[in-house]
């Protein structure tokens, strides 16, 4: 029997309303509502400029993955295209560290979640994590279907509580009558760049990792009743999600609230529905925080076990994780994969100083490394038409390079960096050591 034909299907339940949803709300997480105040607190009003140029690199890249999804409709995973393009060890390295990214991501969400539960709940952060994690993960181990549907829900409270807060704030700064206009704080303390615009690029570095979630509908897709063109309208939409989730609700929260006001970890969001004057604003973000870390959480399970089936089907991973239940669902890998997230979280508790922050440091850059690779294949394989791909994936490959250049740069993220950099040198290795198996 050959190898393609050992490998068993995964059920194909999720349907275009799931898949609609996910694509939605792929870039709608905890970096957007809680994460934007470290940006805006270290850049000023033009963080909404750090966002635009990050957000227009994500862009780049998600339109290759598209031009290589059309060319390449049954290559599966994403991460797969690297394969194809430049060769096993690509497709080893992009696979392995993918999944390592969203395995840890498993980890780093559950404590996210645990600690927002725990100003309602007397336990343990730790126990509340694993908690949560038990409940995404019986989620995920039921069907494909189930996790469809969870993320449903999650994605449409993530989409309507953006637009809910865009509206009302919307209203607000066109309402303003401060003798200073609806700008006026954009320039207010310091100017527009206060911190200068080499902050503003350096800001692309730490805002770019909040974009990442995108190139999951390829996966999804992949499950989906009816798979055509939803990659394809994954990119195109890609732009309106950014400009109106990302840029449209930073404007608005740096003409309401005073960039010097903002502190790094808690949400602007909650700073700008208070001073708007809504009641409870503190406790609606906190509900739509846990939402959108809840929906990060169960997709991060999906996502990563998902990464692992593929790895395992190509032959780079333990062939036990191609085992699929009698609902079409890769068990085996989504335990694997919650088996390391527990391991997360545990290492949170037990060793928060060194082994939980080298093993979230060393996820910082390696979306990069990931999106890189899949881009240099399209390059070899000539895949994309038109001036936008033809010179697009060139002008990615070079801002991608920027990007790590400036996290070498920047002291903070400078950790992350080298830490990212020892595990592509561990993958890289494996995949040099497996090369001949």
């Amino acid at each position: 029997m050959s190898q393609a034909a050992a490998i068993p299907a995964l059920a194909r339940t999720l349907k275009r309303r799931h898949v609609t949803m996910i694509t939605l709300g792929g870039v709608i997480g905890a970096g957007l509502f809680v994460g934007s105040s470290a940006a805006i607190s270290s850049i000023g009003p033009a963080v909404i400029v750090s966002y635009a140029l990050a957000g227009a690199i994500v862009l780049l890249v998600m339109r290759v993955i598209a031009a290589l999804a059309a060319a390449y409709p049954h290559a599966g995973a994403f991460t797969e295209f690297s394969r194809i393009g430049i060769g096993r060890w690509a497709g080893f390295t992009a696979g392995w560290l993918y999944w390592y990214f969203w395995a840890i991501v498993i980890g780093i969400e559950a404590i996210a979640g645990a600690a927002i539960i725990a100003q309602w709940v007397d336990l343990p952060t730790w126990a509340i994590g694993l908690a949560v994690m038990l409940l995404m993960t019986g989620s995920n181990l039921l069907s494909t279907r189930n996790f469809g549907e969870f993320e449903f829900w999650f994605s449409t409270i993530k989409v309507v509580a953006i637009i809910l807060f865009i509206v009302v704030c919307a209203a607000f700064v066109l309402g303003k009558d401060d003798g200073g206009g609806a700008l006026a704080l954009l320039t207010a303390d310091g100017g527009f760049a206060p911190m200068g615009w080499g902050a503003v690029m350096a800001g692309v570095t730490s805002v770019i990792f909040a974009l990442v979630g995108a190139e999951i509908v390829t996966m999804a897709a992949a499950e989906a009743e009816d798979s055509a063109d939803m990659v394809a309208n994954m990119a195109s939409t890609l732009i309106v999600r950014i400009g109106t989730f990302y840029i449209g609700a930073i404007f608005l929260i740096v003409c309401i609230v005073p960039w010097r006001s903002v502190v790094p970890g808690q949400s602007p969001f909650a700073a700008a529905l208070e001073i708007v004057g809504v009641p409870g604003a503190a406790l609606v973000m906190n509900i739509v925080v846990l939402v959108a870390v809840l929906s990060c959480l169960n997709s991060a399970i999906y996502v990563a076990s998902r990464a692992l089936f593929t790895l395992a089907a190509n032959g780079d991973a333990p062939r036990w994780s191609i085992k699929i239940n009698s609902r079409g669902v890769p068990a085996r890998s989504i335990i694997a994969c919650t088996a390391v997230g527990f391991a997360s979280v545990m290492a949170s508790v037990l060793s928060p100083g060194v082994v939980f922050a080298f093993l979230v440091n060393a996820s910082g850059a390696i979306i990069i490394f990931v999106y890189m690779l899949t881009v240099l294949a399209a390059i070899r394989q000539g895949v994309g038409t038109g001036p936008l791909l033809r010179w697009g994936r060139h002008i990615a490959v070079a801002a991608m390079l920027a990007v790590l250049a400036a996290m070498a740069a920047t002291p903070d993220l400078a950790v992350q960096l080298y830490a990212s950099l020892g595990c592509l040198a561990a993958v890289l290795a494996a995949a040099a050591v497996t090369r001949r198996r």
